[in-house]
């Protein structure tokens, strides 16, 4: 596929920002047909005695909520449970959709498509923790004590407002 002058430019300015190579936005890009359209993040909630279930990604080695891309033909909070299987071992609930975050607005680091990000409360239900092919460890922590997270998965910030849903369930569905 040839591109044109203003994608060479745009994917030069996003290279250089992104710390990535130029060639390879160019290959990444060039695969999106249609219309663009965000693509869909699903995270899980999941607290037990005032601590949050974090997983450890083996691609860097930081932590972050278990969760990943939305599935086509598969509904958000079913990508969600799933997830939280696959990534910890744990069998989950989702009891509430808790926020939908533009990640461009959450302070992530730069990103080459556009990105929702959902949060899900969700409940345990069974299981027991494993690691998996792309987690090396799955543990709960308190709000003050966080593990260096995974920044373009997760925030402090993001966690500490799930944390604020856990304690005052009654809040709205949080979005920007």
């Amino acid at each position: 596929m040839r591109s044109s002058l203003s994608s060479d430019i745009a994917t030069e300015i996003i290279a250089t920002y992104a710390n990535v190579e130029h060639s390879y936005l160019l290959d990444l890009f060039s695969r999106e047909v249609g219309y663009a359209t965000p693509k869909v993040d699903v995270r899980a909630a999941i607290f037990r005695d005032d601590t949050i279930l974090l997983v450890k990604e083996r691609s860097d080695g930081f932590w972050t909520l278990p969760g990943g891309w939305a599935d086509v033909g598969e509904s958000p909070s079913e990508v969600v449970v799933k997830e939280v299987y696959e990534e910890s071992g744990y069998e989950a609930r989702a009891t509430k959709l808790l926020a939908v975050y533009d990640r461009d607005k959450q302070g992530h680091p730069p990103f080459p498509f556009y990105v929702y990000k959902l949060f899900f409360h969700c409940e345990l239900i069974g299981g027991s923790p494993s690691s998996s092919i792309e987690t090396e460890a799955v543990d709960f922590f308190p709000e003050d004590a966080l593990p260096e997270l995974s920044i373009g998965r997760v925030t402090a910030a993001q966690i500490t407002r799930l944390f604020q849903h856990y304690r005052q369930p009654d809040l709205p569905t949080d979005f920007d």
